[in-house]
């Protein structure tokens, strides 16, 4: 096929500052999730391909050798490639619409939607900040979002603050990432969230590998189970009946593939494909085609004081329209990349905070930042709050829990508490 000859890559990293509520909470352990890497391929014409690579939270990186790859020729030959990375790919999606004078969807397959259901999402945060994100949700149209449900809070007290301020026909999907741990732990406590009549999805309550566990939770409970595509493998899934459907992400031709098997199992699932607007216009087109990307899309651009569009994604009572204009049919804010341009290999450091738990009966324990699974350089590897719970080392789910912060105040006392921390959770 004829076509725009590729002619050079361009490789832009730009960090975009998180809304002051999820710089709050979500830089525990993601503060790194700022950073993107915007990429243009310029073509022998007038028409220029766009993608983004959320850097430090990717399916795929965009390796150098793909990028040379491209080079000399034409947008059709690579579409469905998923070795070219999140940015590339993207961008040679957009080139290849635009080549052609039509939106990304008519190349992916059937149309069965005009308007693609889409959530909020948001990390764990305090009960007061949850309700100032769920109305700030519902003043820019949306009618669902998908929690982050976490053991260090109350989490049943915060879903019944939040159902008393949503409108009738709102929904909640409470992502627990596994941090119910176990058959016994769980049935329970779903039992008790199946009560607020605004939850809709539980995402997988328990470790996904657990086969007979979550069997047994799905016989237990009438909300559906979601569950990652891939684990435990598809077979497994479909033959012990673990879920009622499926979170989907990843490159071109893994997104394809899932959804279409998906729609052979009468599956719904929930497309999540996390980044900026233009993340946000990739997905859509991806949600236009798939029958059964039937429950709200998570994509997280709200997330960001900017977009980086020069025209936000309208959402009105919980849609969003899938754009028309060829290839994403968005446009990328130059102004914005301008503004938030960093040198390529850019690493934000992590905040100056510690983090308390504490429970009703006074106990408490103070945990450092950082990332789960990733040991600090101290002797005890300590990986902070995350791991702590997942190991099943304090109560889950309890009453009445909380997280504090806690912001270095430069004084000795709190580097000394930041030292200790860095070893070993402190138990007050």
């Amino acid at each position: 096929m004829k076509g725009p000859i590729i002619e050079r890559v361009e490789r832009t990293w730009v960090s975009v500052p998180l809304k002051p509520r999820h710089n709050r909470h979500l830089t525990r352990e993601n503060w790194d999730w700022t950073v993107f890497e915007i990429i243009r391929l310029y073509t022998d014409t007038d028409l220029v391909g766009v993608g983004e690579t959320m850097i430090y939270y990717t399916w795929g990186k965009v390796p150098k050798e793909q990028e040379e790859r491209v080079i000399g020729h034409t947008p059709f030959e690579f579409l469905w490639d998923d070795s070219l990375g999140a940015g590339l790919q993207m961008a040679i999606w957009d080139l290849a619409g635009k080549a052609l004078e039509v939106p990304c969807y008519k190349l992916m397959g059937t149309k069965v939607r005009d308007w693609c259901p889409v959530s909020w999402w948001t990390n764990d945060m305090s009960t007061e900040d949850w309700v100032e994100e769920i109305k700030e949700a519902l003043s820019l149209g949306y009618m669902s979002a998908k929690l982050k449900a976490r053991p260090w809070r109350d989490f049943y007290a915060q879903m019944e603050a939040l159902n008393s301020i949503v409108p009738q026909g709102f929904q909640f999907d409470a992502d627990f990432n596994a941090f119910l741990l176990d058959v016994g732990t769980a049935v329970p406590y779903l039992l008790e969230l199946e009560k607020i009549p605004t939850m809709a999805i539980f995402e997988s309550p328990i470790p996904q590998g657990d086969v007979e566990g979550n069997r047994l939770i799905r016989q237990r409970i009438t909300k559906p189970i979601a569950m990652h595509y891939g684990s435990p493998p598809i077979q497994t899934t479909i033959r012990e009946e673990v879920c009622d459907g499926f979170v989907i992400g990843g490159g071109a031709s893994r997104v394809r593939e899932q959804g279409t098997l998906a729609a052979q199992m009468n599956k719904p699932f929930w497309l999540q494909m996390v980044g900026t607007g233009l993340t946000t216009a990739f997905m859509l087109h991806f949600a236009a085609t798939l029958s059964h990307a039937r429950w709200p899309a998570i994509t997280c651009h709200e997330i960001y004081v900017d977009d980086l569009l020069q025209e936000r994604i309208e959402v009105r009572q919980g849609y969003a329209h899938v754009p028309e204009e060829p290839g994403l049919g968005v446009a990328l804010d130059e102004e914005a990349v301008e503004r938030y341009k960093v040198e390529e290999g850019f690493a934000p450091p992590p905040p100056r905070n510690l983090y308390r738990v504490v429970w009703p009966s006074g106990a408490s324990v103070i945990y450092p930042v950082g990332k789960r699974g990733t040991p600090t350089p101290y002797k005890l590897g300590n990986r902070g709050v995350w791991d702590d719970f997942a190991m099943g080392n304090q109560p889950l789910f309890a009453r009445g829990v909380r997280l504090e912060i806690i912001p270095d105040d430069g004084s000795p006392e709190w580097e000394e508490l930041n030292r200790r921390a860095q070893e070993a959770p402190i138990r007050e």
